[in-house]
């Protein structure tokens, strides 16, 4: 006879229990890539990390001064919802200088990381059910935070031939046949690098605000850049909600610190959400980050070492058989097409890292329909170790003999 006396099942979820179906989002995959380079590390291979697409430096040092100093002085408890006073109105300084656009202290959100971003913007731009178009290949965390916010993603294709970017008549075709409600654009993009050409981001901002389309600009990785200006959706749209992060061009990944700027009317909404949500950023993180500022010398040689890394793989990579990259205009990825060798690129990453010790992102992360065909190469390490990394896939069997 079953045991029906109280707590006899204790310990054991009964089994119409169940999860939400809006946490039934796809993985990370890049973070299972980086748990497999883990394991190998473990074992004692050489792992050259290509997969995570974060600095191989450390937080400026002029960031670190600050914290030391607050350390030593401050309590460093709660900051107000929105962030600390002096970091909003320095990022405000650095939109004056960097892009001549006058942006007021009262529009800047400091968030938990561009992460946090992105849930504020999008729970204050969009309602349950609302479609979002996303450039795909694109971004993972865009469409599977989208999802678990009851909303829809909607994909344009893009290829290489289009620079892996949208265009104005592909938002406005969204708007016509699905109905959107916002744009997720980020130039330079992940994972491909590439960037909006001069005229092409001021088309795309003309159309959203003709088809009442909310722009959202993930900017993330402006100020790495090698040869083309980046520019911000302020300056063609004022509407626009901009998300950033001090995680790429200031090299400060795990503080996770990052910014909004939003339109006036959207900043007491916001507000609500981040004290609800979140209370405030972390505050050790925002002392940093006003410290960074300062640190821009040092940055701009991180900067130049991309650039260097950028140029040995488009030199190297193609004598491993590695031919079909388009050459990326910032951030730090190329996206390679693999399809002479597979068309399973989760396989062939897990097969290059066992082989070769280097690690990389199948493209299934970016694109689920066609990312099988595409690896993404990180490659925000030292020069030392890209150049090893080209030496040890120019003698991997696997590119030599084909797919």
């Amino acid at each position: 006879m079953k045991n029906t006396a109280p707590g006899a099942d204790e310990g054991k979820t009964p089994a119409t229990l169940m999860p939400s179906r809006r946490s039934a989002v796809p993985p990370f995959i890049v973070m299972d890539v980086m748990e497999a380079a883990a394991a190998s590390e473990a074992r004692g291979v050489k792992v050259i990390h290509m997969e995570v697409g974060q600095p191989g430096t450390p937080a400026p040092a002029a960031a670190l001064a600050a914290v030391k100093h607050a350390l030593d002085r401050e309590t460093l408890g709660y900051t107000v919802a929105l962030g600390l006073p002096a970091l909003r109105q320095r990022i405000c300084r650095h939109y004056r200088q960097h892009y001549g656009v006058t942006v007021a202290p009262e529009r800047v959100v400091v968030t938990t990381g561009s992460s946090a971003g992105f849930v504020l913007a999008f729970l204050a731009l969009f309602d349950a059910g609302a479609k979002v178009a996303l450039p795909s290949p694109g971004y993972p965390c865009y469409r599977h935070t989208l999802t678990a916010l009851g909303q829809t993603p909607v994909l344009i294709s893009t290829d290489a031939a289009s620079r892996w970017m949208p265009t104005a008549s592909q938002v406005e075709e969204a708007k016509r046949r699905d109905g959107i409600a916002g744009l997720v654009i980020a130039s330079p993009a992940n994972p491909t690098g590439t960037m909006l050409e001069p005229g092409r981001l001021a088309e795309i901002a003309a159309a959203c605000r003709a088809n009442k389309i909310w722009l959202v600009s993930d900017e993330i990785y402006h100020g790495l850049t090698y040869g083309m200006q980046e520019e911000t959706a302020l300056a063609h749209n004022a509407e626009a909600v901009v998300v950033n992060s001090f995680s790429k061009y200031f090299s400060m990944t795990g503080w996770r610190v990052g910014w909004l700027v939003v339109p006036e009317a959207l900043v007491r909404p916001i507000e609500r959400l981040a004290q609800n949500l979140y209370i405030s950023p972390p505050t050790v993180a925002q002392v940093a980050a006003i410290g960074a500022f300062d640190g821009i010398e040092e940055l701009e040689a991180n900067r130049r070492a991309y650039a260097e890394n950028r140029t040995l793989l488009l030199a190297e990579l193609p004598k491993a058989g590695l031919t079909r990259i388009v050459p990326a205009d910032g951030a730090f990825y190329l996206y390679v097409d693999v399809s002479d060798f597979t068309a399973d690129s989760v396989a062939f990453t897990k097969e290059m890292l066992e082989e070769t010790g280097v690690a990389a992102t199948p493209g299934v992360d970016f694109d689920a329909e066609r990312g099988g065909r595409y690896v993404r190469f990180c490659y925000a390490g030292t020069t030392a170790d890209m150049a090893e990394a080209a030496r040890r896939l120019k003698g991997w069997a696997r590119l030599g003999r084909g797919a």
